[in-house]
């Protein structure tokens, strides 16, 4: 308790300023405090063997000096009430404590004796956390704009938004421009300092922004869905500072300020034509401010940078996240799923079932209600190929029968026919000269060839030469003759050798 430590190093001493810096209470509480326990001739021993309560009934005497005469309140309840209830404060507190006591204290002598009682119960001291390297990046969005980037064509003069990262040991910051706050900004911030690090700290840090957490529970935080992708994709996690707690992320609050002053104000009388050219002025300012020696360690942000936090980094992964467009659909009957007006085909086993489409400038990605990805397409923007993205893979097989037909036309026929035989492609060319136009034929092209299946391809040349000396080249003789047996005692028959007759003149006749 800081009653006994200040006790004891009063018997150490030391002065009230340097119990002060080392209590975290003020010079005045002290010297009250040791003129208190001097009078009343208890010292450190004495002190340890003493409850709390004990200790500050000697602090807070209920006699003696007539201001101290009257009984105070539970300065814990009243402080566990305003932590409690962000919406009261000291003058609610204070009047709802002399409803209850009309003859009690002063409202300046209850907000002094409240304010000593935070001192000596500690909480006015903030806890000290040791950062460890590559443990931490800070990340927020500096408060002050700057109306710095012109419009060349209008003179349009725009604000620039400032995203900063900072890494919690060498404090090494990271800074990048935007012409507004949205999601899609929030993000690249994020992407780009993670590639300007070189690496991957083991979380990151953000305000309670909607950029970053949809809802702000204590315990059970609901992150954003693309910056939970962005998280998922470096192997990161999101830990959000509790709301209206700074302390919870004080690097990247010390430098947003630091660099609100140095930053902004070397950049204050400066015109850039694109952000792209402000950006490259930060980092070059930067470079700058990041070479300055720390007042109270050694080294730079730098130069520790590159000693410590640098090597302790994870790799990054081979790709850059691309910030995508997140859909929550229902896949319909035809297991397509439309986006900007093109549809993308997801497994028909997902058929009615609520799935996320997340859509990059390059991909189409669909996860299902796991969050495993289920499919993927390249996007397309062009129509000349239709709208519709289909891999075949994602149909039932009866559906799958019908699209690969769909897909053949009148040369594909005649390929395939050829690599079976010369009779076969007679057949089919036959079938798609037959009508009008040629597309009459596809049918019965495609169940012709489909007969390979069942009878092999020499079988099917075999009966389409049939089929062509009898000078019928259709599909329903070629498999009358399969499905018959035609085609056997077609070849007993033109095996039979000829009987001889007087009447057969024979090959020497003709010569």
């Amino acid at each position: 308790m800081k009653i006994v430590e200040i006790l004891r190093l009063t018997e150490m001493g030391m002065s009230q300023r340097e119990i002060a810096a080392s209590s975290g209470c003020g010079k005045t509480t002290i010297l009250r405090m040791q003129a208190r326990f001097r009078e009343a001739e208890v010292t450190h021993s004495d002190a340890v063997q003493m409850s709390e309560g004990e200790l500050h009934a000697i602090m807070y005497p209920e006699s003696g000096d007539s201001r101290e005469s009257i009984p105070g309140p539970d300065w814990r309840a009243i402080h566990e009430e305003l932590a409690t209830h962000k919406n009261l404060n000291l003058q609610f507190m204070w009047e709802e404590y002399r409803e209850q006591r009309p003859d009690g204290l002063s409202y300046s002598r209850f907000c002094e004796l409240y304010r000593e009682w935070r001192e000596v119960a500690g909480r006015e001291v903030s806890l000290y956390r040791e950062r460890k390297a590559a443990e931490i990046m800070e990340v927020d969005w500096m408060g002050d704009t700057l109306p710095c980037v012109v419009d060349g064509a209008t003179g349009e003069v725009y604000d620039a938004h400032f995203f900063v990262a900072t890494l919690g040991y060498s404090h090494y910051p990271y800074v990048e421009a935007f012409p507004d706050e949205t999601e899609p900004r929030w993000i690249a911030g994020n992407v780009n300092a993670l590639h300007y690090y070189g690496g991957a700290p083991r979380m990151a840090v953000p305000d309670n922004c909607k950029t970053a957490v949809i809802t702000p529970k204590y315990y059970e935080p609901v992150i954003n869905s693309a910056y939970w992708e962005f998280a998922q994709h470096y192997g990161l996690a999101i830990v959000p500072a509790r709301s209206y707690k700074p302390k919870d992320k004080p690097v990247v609050e010390y430098s947003v300020g630091w660099l609100e002053t140095w930053l902004l104000g070397k950049l204050r009388n400066r015109f850039f034509f694109s952000f792209q050219e402000l950006n490259n002025a930060i980092r070059g300012v930067l470079a700058e401010l990041s070479e300055r020696p720390f007042k109270k360690r050694e080294g730079t942000r730098h130069s520790e940078y590159i000693k410590v936090d640098k090597p302790a980094l994870r790799p990054l992964p081979p790709q850059k996240f691309e910030i995508a467009d997140v859909k929550f659909k229902k896949v319909g009957d035809n297991y397509h799923l439309e986006y900007d007006g093109f549809h993308y085909s997801v497994p028909y086993t997902l058929h009615k079932e609520e799935v996320i489409l997340r859509a990059t400038e390059r991909m189409i990605e669909i996860l299902d209600k796991q969050r495993v990805r289920a499919a993927s397409h390249p996007r397309r923007f062009d129509t000349r190929y239709g709208r519709y993205v289909t891999d075949e893979s994602h149909m039932p097989p009866n559906h799958r029968a019908v699209h690969q037909a769909r897909q053949f036309d009148g040369r594909r026929y005649r390929d395939w026919a050829r690599k079976i035989g010369e009779n076969t492609y007679f057949i089919i060319d036959a079938l798609l000269s037959s009508g009008k136009v040629e597309e009459q034929g596809y049918r019965a092209s495609m169940g012709l060839l489909q007969l390979t299946k069942k009878h092999g391809e020499a079988s099917l040349e075999a009966a389409c030469r049939r089929a062509r000396e009898l000078g019928s080249p259709t599909y329903t003789t070629v498999s009358n003759i399969l499905k018959n047996g035609l085609l056997k005692h077609a070849t007993a028959a033109t095996s039979r050798p000829t009987p001889d007759h007087e009447n057969i003149r024979g090959g020497g006749y003709y010569s």
